[in-house]
Formats: structure tokens, C-alpha cells, sequence
């Protein structure tokens, strides 16, 4: 174990991981909140590798022992990295189950006996469903992210999950932020944890520099590329509020010709793969993503994550900032802010206790006119096919055709060989 951590390039351990991991070793339940990137992987797979180290034989078809279950597809895939990372010299048996690919291999990897399984809630439970995931035998349970995993979407299928372990087991929770109200429910899974909170509870990490970019909503994607135009934002990471605007900056800098990956719920697990090996490689400058992707991506380096939409919830913001200024680096986190994010942004700015800096974009026009109102439905909408009102009397069948005083009916289903319609009537919209 020494030497895997030797090899990963650690020197001295941070102070999340000072703290939780003799209390793991010790065998407490653990509620473990500090900012993101200082570790807080490590600070609860290395003694659960430690506990779990003592009784692995090669050879031998083993039941899980371990659980880690995490809101998202990429911080499975993060934290699978890390795991085999830190086990590189210990026989450690794992298997990573998350939708968006094909059941079979997990399937066959459940069948075969792991010790430590990684997954997402929902394919967890259709394996489960299945007879193929015996959680029977877990000692560990961790809610990676445990804010997001107890939230109001996830905490019945986390209940159905804790339902099928032993109720004897040990119970860890990490996240970067932990509401109270969300702490009242983690009583129904722990038993008298020990809190461990490095730093304000909810603040950003130190070494992340915010800033405010007031601006009208029409001028958001010419800002955005104003500042792209800076070779200073030579990783940028850009939240958009969902998966069409996300797919729609994309587009606009693809045009532009800035090197673009995309990541969103809608694209395929290959594809959001892709996107995060191309950014970590650089052969992406810039990787636009909703706000499942605040969680899970860890890329060294990340110059600047750009909020093109403001945050709806301020815990989002926390953990969509985060993605900079990992492990002590510094990097730049920008909002742009339109006259509707205003109370949003009062509101963030009480939650994480301190002021964001309002800034103005050197050399960009600001005075710039909106394209006009009907040019800017066309865009939206694309082409559009002109349809005529239909009046009694202007059918191309006879005036009977239209209901009798009744204007905007049409007939479909019409036949090619002039024979009179099948009347299926539906109102024209």
C-alpha cells in the first residue's frame, strides 16, 4: 500500500485525509465534507483497501465486501481509476457497474466474485433486480458525493440499496458540501458517525480565483469567445444549464474553430468517454457540460471553468468550480451574470460566506444589438413550413369538408386517388 502511494506521487497526506482515515481504520461510521480536490477519494479507499488487504487470496471466488456508490457515470469511471491507482500492489478483485453500456460484462464480473464493486445507483438496482448483485456479505458502504446521493432523486433507490445490506457494516459519506437538513437523513444509514469538516462547510477551494461577468443574455456566446481569445484559457471547462445549450455552444465555438468536446445525459457512454479522454489529452481546448459532469471530473490543469449559465442550486456551483484549482493549482472561475441571476448570485454569495468580484471584459463591446426578434426564432425553430388557414369554402375537397362556422380544421389521412378522405379531424395549431 505504501509503495502504490509512493508511486502515485504523494508526499504528505492532506487534511481531510489526516483526519478521516484513522477513524476508518478505527472502524467509525464517518461523515467526511471538505472542498473538492484535496483528496477525499484517497482518504477513504486507502483504509478500506487496508482492512480489506488482510484476508484477499488469489484464486478464491469471493463475495463484495466492498460498496461504493457514486451519482454519476464519470465519477464511477474517476474513482475506479484512483482504485486501481492505489491497489496496483494488492490482489484486489473490482468491477464498475453503471448504465449507458452493455450489462454483460459487469454481469460476468459480479458472477465471477469482486471484493469491492463501484456504481451508480440505477444499474446497481437493475442488477439487483436481476439476482446477479449480492450485496449480502458488504462490510463498507460509501455514498461518494452524499449530498447529491440523498437528494430527493436519489434516496429511494438509495434506500432500496441499504435495504439489502447488513445492517452491521461500517457507513462512510463524503462530499464537498452537506446541507443540515441532508445530515438529519444520513441518521437513517449511519450509526453515531464522526463528522469530519476541513475548512467552511460549502466554501470553494482558495486557490480558485471568482469573478462576476455581468452581460445581456444575447451577448453570453460572444463573450465567450472574446475570452477565449485570450491563449491564457487554454483548458476551459463551460457549464451550460442543459443539453441543448450545450450542445448549442458547442456548435457556435466548433464554427469558430476552437476544438469542442460535449458532455450531457443524452450523449452515449463511448461519446462521454471520449469527450473527457480527448480534454485530459488536450486534444480538446474546451469541454461544455451540464451539471452532471460537476461531479466526477478530475483533469490536472483546468485553467478556467466558465459558468455560461448560472448554477440554479449554490451547492452546484461549489462543486462546478471545483473542477479548478484541484490539489493546490490555481485556476479562474467565471459567471456570466444576467439581469435574471442577479438574486441567484445574492443568494451564493451568503451561502458560501464572501463577495464574488464583479469584472468588465477588456475590449469587448458591450453595446452590441440583439439580432432581431423574428431572426432569432428562426434560428431556434429552423426553417418553418408556411401552412394556410383553411375557411370554410377553400378546402381543395369543397366547402363541405370544415365543420359548418368553424375556422383552423383540417382533414389528414387524405387518399392520393381523389376518393373522399378518411374524416379524422384534429385542431390546427
Amino acid at each position: 500500500m505504501l509503495q502504490a502511494v509512493d508511486d502515485a506521487g504523494y508526499t504528505e497526506p492532506t487534511p481531510i485525509q489526516v483526519a478521516a482515515i484513522p477513524l476508518i481504520l478505527a472502524g467509525h461510521d464517518v461523515i467526511g465534507i471538505a472542498q473538492t480536490g484535496t483528496g477525499k477519494t484517497a482518504a477513504f479507499v486507502l483504509p478500506i483497501l487496508m482492512k480489506l488487504a488482510g484476508s484477499m487470496h488469489n484464486g478464491e471466488k469471493r463475495g463484495t465486501r466492498a460498496l461504493v456508490v457514486a451519482p454519476t457515470r464519470e465519477l464511477v469511471a474517476q474513482i475506479e481509476e484512483n482504485v486501481r491507482a492505489y491497489a496496483k500492489h494488492v490482489p484486489l478483485r473490482m468491477a464498475t457497474v453503471f448504465g449507458g453500456v452493455s450489462e454483460r460484462p459487469q454481469i460476468a464480473a459480479l458472477r465471477s466474485g469482486v471484493d469491492l464493486v463501484v456504481a451508480t445507483p440505477g444499474r446497481l438496482i437493475d442488477l439487483m433486480d436481476q439476482r446477479v448483485a449480492n450485496l449480502s456479505r458488504v462490510e463498507f458502504l460509501v455514498l461518494d458525493e452524499a449530498d447529491r446521493m440523498l437528494d430527493m432523486g436519489f434516496l429511494p433507490p438509495i434506500r432500496r440499496i441499504v435495504k439489502a445490506l447488513p445492517q452491521k457494516r461500517q457507513t462512510l459519506m463524503f462530499s464537498a458540501s452537506l446541507s443540515r437538513e441532508i445530515e438529519q437523513l444520513t441518521h437513517q444509514f449511519q450509526h453515531s458517525p464522526k463528522i469530519v469538516e476541513i475548512g467552511r462547510r460549502a466554501n470553494p477551494a482558495d486557490t480558485v480565483a471568482q469573478f462576476a461577468y455581468e452581460v445581456p443574455p444575447h451577448l453570453k456566446s460572444a463573450l465567450l469567445l472574446h475570452l477565449l481569445g485570450d491563449p491564457q484559457f487554454d483548458t476551459v471547462l463551460v457549464f451550460s444549464r442543459t443539453k441543448h445549450g450545450a450542445d448549442k455552444i458547442a456548435r457556435r465555438l466548433e464554427s469558430s474553430g476552437i476544438k469542442t468536446g460535449t458532455i450531457h445525459s443524452n450523449r452515449s457512454q463511448n461519446q462521454r468517454l471520449r469527450a473527457l479522454k480527448d480534454f485530459k489529452s488536450g486534444a480538446v481546448r474546451v469541454l461544455v457540460a451540464t451539471d452532471i459532469a460537476a461531479r466526477g471530473i478530475d483533469v490536472d490543469g483546468i485553467s478556467h471553468v466558465v459558468n455560461y449559465d448560472f448554477p440554479m442550486h449554490s451547492e452546484d456551483y461549489v462543486h462546478r468550480i471545483g473542477r479548478t484549482g484541484r490539489a493546490h493549482a490555481i485556476g479562474d472561475a467565471i459567471s456570466f451574470i444576467t439581469p435574471e441571476d442577479h438574486g441567484a448570485l445574492r443568494s451564493l454569495e451568503r451561502f458560501i460566506g464572501r463577495g464574488i468580484l464583479r469584472k468588465r471584459a477588456e475590449g469587448f463591446d458591450y453595446n452590441q444589438a440583439a439580432p432581431p426578434r423574428e431572426e432569432r426564432g428562426r434560428r431556434a425553430r429552423g426553417p418553418q413550413r408556411k401552412i394556410e388557414p383553411r375557411l370554410p369554402g377553400n378546402s381543395p375537397h369543397g366547402s363541405g369538408d370544415a365543420p359548418h362556422g368553424r375556422i383552423g380544421w383540417r382533414f389528414r389521412n387524405a387518399s392520393s386517388n381523389n376518393r373522399p378522405p378518411r374524416r379524422s379531424y384534429r385542431r390546427h395549431r
